[in-house]
């Protein structure tokens, strides 16, 4: 399907400017991930929904998020209607790692709210393994973990000598390639050498909470028996909650921004990264 790009739409350059945005790290490099999620639609049928996941590597800071929203750092802000609408069905947050310093900090919007929660940076307990296995042309070693309830096999190679990798996994002895799980898997596809401000935004609109209860209220919300079939349903007054709306349409599909977010007309069964 063709996509549509369009300039930054004026509407989410207004919002963007009630905020104030810092740069807390620069990049040292940029890890692009494709994150696959294996699931089932509202009649079981077994489906695997696809994005982009960018890592951010500083000195200090990691800042994982949505390619969409990598994309609109840039100079020339572009939206892609198609992209935005398909990750908001994944429901991947930005994550800070060590910001503030010794926390991570979670964003993301559960409609018609944004919400962030930050906790010590936990610590995960990797076993290594033996084996090696070469992913996309790295060498790789492996290890395995239980993280909030989720096992996780990984491959990392110290070729890259990071101790990041996507969305919350980190903590190796080398830069994560590959991280699979019974529902889910980030793959590096490209490694880049750009050296952009990692920034944060603070936004006056946020939803501040301890990242627990954070996460039990995303666990809840998406993880009901009617989400798949109606992803609004937890919405009592879904008209009232909509202060401005925009329809996008591209080869007869429509796109729905409502308040300067994408809002699903679809979902599919919700798979958790944390369990707990």
């Amino acid at each position: 399907m063709k996509k549509l790009l369009l300039t930054m739409m004026a509407l989410s350059l207004t919002i963007a400017a009630q905020g104030q945005t810092e740069t807390i790290d620069t990049a040292q490099f940029v890890a692009v991930y494709d994150y696959e999620c294996r699931t089932q639609d509202d009649e079981d049928v077994p489906v695997t929904d696809r994005m982009q996941v960018v890592v951010q590597v500083g000195r200090t800071v990691t800042k994982s998020m949505s390619s969409s929203s990598y994309r609109q750092m840039g100079e020339k802000s572009i939206v892609d209607l198609q992209a935005e609408h398909q990750e908001a069905i994944l429901h991947m947050p930005t994550v800070w790692t060590s910001w503030p310093e010794g926390q991570t900090t979670v964003r993301e919007v559960i409609f018609p709210h944004e919400f962030e929660g930050s906790e010590a940076i936990p610590d995960i307990e990797w076993m290594l393994l033996g084996d090696t296995v070469t992913v996309n042309g790295y060498l790789c070693q492996q290890a395995t973990t239980t993280f909030r309830g989720v096992e996780w096999c990984v491959c990392y190679t110290e070729d890259v000598p990071s101790s990041a990798g996507p969305w919350r996994l980190r903590g190796l002895p080398g830069l994560i390639v590959k991280a699979e799980s019974e529902a889910h898997t980030f793959t590096l596809v490209e490694l880049k050498q750009e050296r952009l401000p990692i920034t944060y935004e603070r936004k006056p609109d946020v939803q501040q909470m301890a990242y627990a209860k954070q996460l039990k209220h995303r666990n809840k919300t998406y993880g009901h028996k009617q989400y798949a079939k109606n992803p609004i349903y937890y919405i009592p007054d879904l008209q009232g909650s909509i202060t401005h709306m925009e329809v996008y349409n591209n080869d007869n599909q429509p796109f729905v921004f409502a308040n300067g977010y994408p809002l699903p007309t679809k979902a599919h069964v919700y798979k958790p990264l944390e369990l707990e």
